[in-house]
């Protein structure tokens, strides 16, 4: 028997307002070509108003969680046969791509990066692909609602496509399936991407996301010692996530030599953070999104920037195990960095934290022991007018899982 989930096969290339890619104002990926006035190769095409298929590379991070859950939701369930990877893409080495053909209003995407253990690649192509929060087909669970309160963000756009065979989501919201047939194994695998529009807050770059949530599930039986019998349901999962910047660049020699600019925007940051392994044994980690502002303060004569986030938490994509975590929902998330401008050698600009935190709600605050750190960036629109970047954090103390890669654009003000 087979279970076709709608939701997996839901899209959204609409905007919330309802203009969706085939109109203006409808969301193109990010191009290698100078603002508003292609590649150079003499076609015309503008980020806001996409006139021809083109494919664009993105800045930004990626990363992967994998692991099995033996019965999940009975006492003492937990996370084994982990596997976490992560990687943060550079301005010049990121195969994070996009394409998009306004004609017929396709997204052909994939986020495949060996380094950080993500396959994800998607088209949309199918109008029932546009989805949107709010109604009785929604995105899949572990999709941020950017437009929520909490996070505050607008004209955001999902596109969802995938399908699950032989399994029904247990109640309660968490990611636990049970068997249609018992005797058959099932499966489960959802790609979302979503992003904002361009001309929502950028005109030249935007940011975007994605997430993939793959289950298999099978029953066993095994023997116990006293001679009867006990039936298991062992679920294999594996979670991918990624956060990125895209836009159309401005070449380097319209970068500006002289004067400041402060660009403020969104972020966003997809995060695993398990910080008690060493004290209480526990060792299931959850994913959580991040989304909120940046703000960029750039001296081009110096060559420098500064850095500063300002975001919200979401909630814990949860499966039945632990549930114990120490960041909560709607907790306060700040980080500040800086670095260089270097055109010849990066592209762009690139930098590393120098501290960040967060305050739960009620007041406590969680300071992150940074090991490691970066930014990588570039200028996007004519004359630098907006910027886009890819950023990691990695937590360094022993015996933690803290890894935090997210993405923030920014216009000139």
């Amino acid at each position: 028997m087979r279970l076709l989930i709608l939701l997996a096969s839901t899209t959204m290339l609409a905007a919330c307002g309802g203009a969706g890619p085939q109109s203006a104002g409808s969301a193109a990926p990010t191009g290698s070509g100078g603002a508003g006035g292609g590649d150079g190769s003499g076609e015309t095409h503008t980020f806001v108003n996409p006139t021809e298929p083109k494919t664009y590379t993105a800045v930004g991070s990626t990363h992967s969680y994998q692991y099995q859950v033996v019965d999940a939701g009975t006492p003492g369930a937990g996370q084994g046969a982990q596997l976490y990877q992560g990687d943060a893409k550079t301005v010049r080495n990121s195969n994070l791509t996009i394409e998009y053909s306004p004609r017929d209003a396709i997204f052909n995407v994939s986020f495949s990066n060996g380094l950080a253990g993500t396959t994800g690649a998607s088209r949309f192509q199918d109008p029932i692909h546009r989805t949107d929060f709010g109604g009785a087909i929604e995105p899949q669970f572990g999709t941020p609602n950017l437009e929520s309160a909490a996070f505050g963000l607008q004209e955001i756009n999902y596109l969802e496509s995938g399908s699950a065979n032989n399994i029904v989501r247990r109640p309660g919201g968490e990611f636990i399936f049970d068997l249609i047939n018992p005797g058959e194994a099932g499966s489960y695998d959802i790609t979302t991407f979503f992003y904002q529009t361009p001309g929502t807050e950028t005109q030249y770059v935007t940011f975007a996301g994605y997430l993939r949530n793959t289950a298999g599930l099978v029953q066993s039986d095994i023997d116990n010692p006293d001679g009867t019998t006990s039936t298991i349901l062992t679920q294999s999962n594996t979670f991918e996530r990624g956060a990125l910047a895209y836009g159309e660049l401005t070449p380097n020699d319209q970068v500006p030599t002289s004067g400041t600019g402060t660009f403020t925007g969104a972020m966003l940051a997809s995060m695993v953070f398990n910080d008690s392994p060493d004290a209480t044994g526990n060792l299931d980690t959850y994913f959580q999104w991040i989304a909120g502002n940046a703000t960029t303060n750039v001296d081009f004569g110096a060559n420098t920037f500064a850095l500063s986030l300002d975001g919200t938490v979401g909630a814990p994509l949860f499966d039945g195990t632990s549930r114990q975590l120490s960041v909560f929902e709607n907790a306060q998330f700040r980080a500040n960095g800086a670095g260089q401008i270097d055109l010849v050698a990066a592209g762009g600009f690139l930098g590393q934290f120098s501290e960040a935190w967060f305050v739960n709600p009620g007041g406590a605050r969680l300071d992150l022991n940074i090991a490691g750190s970066s930014i990588d960036g570039s200028f996007y629109g004519p004359n630098g007018e907006e910027l886009g970047a890819g950023y990691r954090i990695v937590g360094g103390t022993p015996d933690e899982r803290i890894d935090i890669l997210g993405t923030f654009v920014g216009r000139g003000n």
